[in-house]
């Protein structure tokens, strides 16, 4: 779908409830589209789910917060994959938002026009905060818990965002520059994945969060549900269920505890990354960033005292989603 063009829209006529959506996330490491159906009852029923590891964020640090050409050919090539999609599912409302890479990057606004200019697709540059609570709606429609408060992070790859719900109620929002591409970077980089540089990997991420989260609850009671969405809580639950193909149905509210994480980052760090893929549910493009993601997952339930965590299949995506339901999106 080029500029100027208009998706074919057969079922979001006036008068005519039901109404074909669709949500796109542009983040750091991957980018996920979802187009569904909705009547106007608040559902939603998901119709097609595609997602591509880009690597937007490749080679971003503090000195040289630059997309780089490569990453920028690769995202615009997935995004015109999208934007064929659209037209071939019809859509009638839109809404793409772009996290941490875009925002933070000095030539954001350049992807942001090019994107338009080359697949039609209009992006909105997301805050922090704005991404934290689309997340929120995401999750709370799609997991279980009996506590009256949760804990929702969102590993991303260039942030990982924290919030505390109570009574459905948003408490406390938190971004943090804990990303699992950056964080890889700058402490796994050679890809030997040695012990001393886990352990440099571990205290950082270890303080960040302890510094980043005072006015958090302190948790390790009955009435706190700590729940992890994104690439690497969902990961790992595919790893424990030795999933050949990723199956969101048996991710989502899948139980994760302390010690079957610290087995399989054990099993992970025990291969070269060449070889990890190998590992059933572990997919091709986050053989390096698991080793990461898995140590922002254990020093979340370090800092909430939580031994179990709840996996979310569903997140800002899905957010997204209902955001267009309550009138947000592009025709």
């Amino acid at each position: 779908m080029r500029q100027g063009d208009k998706p074919a829209c057969p079922r979001d006529f006036p008068g005519n409830r039901i109404m074909r959506i669709a949500s796109i996330d542009i983040g750091t490491n991957t980018f996920r589209l979802l187009v569904s159906e909705t009547d106007g009852d608040g559902s939603l029923r998901k119709l097609y789910v595609g997602r591509e590891i880009t690597r937007l964020g490749e080679g971003l640090t503090p000195e040289r917060m630059l997309i780089s050409q490569d990453a920028m050919a690769r995202a615009l090539r997935t995004l015109a994959g999208f934007s064929l999609k659209l037209r071939e599912y019809g859509v009638g409302k839109l809404r793409a938002v772009a996290t941490s890479a875009v925002r933070e990057s000095s030539n954001g606004p350049d992807f942001v026009r090019k994107v338009g200019e080359e697949t039609g697709i209009p992006v909105d540059v997301i805050s922090g905060d704005e991404e934290a609570r689309l997340t929120v709606r995401g999750v709370l429609n799609s997991v279980r818990f009996d506590t009256p408060g949760c804990l929702i992070f969102d590993i991303g790859g260039g942030s990982t965002e924290y919030v505390y719900v109570n009574e459905g109620e948003i408490l406390n929002i938190e971004s943090t520059g804990l990303g699992v591409v950056r964080l890889t970077e700058k402490y796994l980089a050679d890809g030997a994945d040695t012990e001393s540089e886990v352990e440099a990997l571990d205290a950082h991420v270890g303080s960040v969060i302890m510094e980043s989260l005072p006015s958090f609850p302190r948790g390790g009671d009955e009435t706190l549900t700590l729940i992890g969405t994104a690439g690497t809580p969902t990961t790992l639950a595919a790893i424990e269920l030795r999933l050949a193909a990723y199956n969101p149905a048996l991710v989502n509210n899948y139980v994760l505890t302390r010690e079957k994480i610290e087995r399989t980052l054990r099993t992970v760090l025990s291969l070269p990354r060449a070889e990890r893929t190998k590992i059933p549910g572990l997919e091709q493009g986050r053989e390096d960033l698991i080793v990461s993601g898995t140590a922002v997952v254990l020093k979340t339930m370090e800092r909430f005292m939580a031994h179990r965590l709840v996996v979310s299949d569903a997140g800002l995506l899905e957010g997204v989603a209902y955001n267009i339901i309550d009138g947000g999106g592009r025709r």
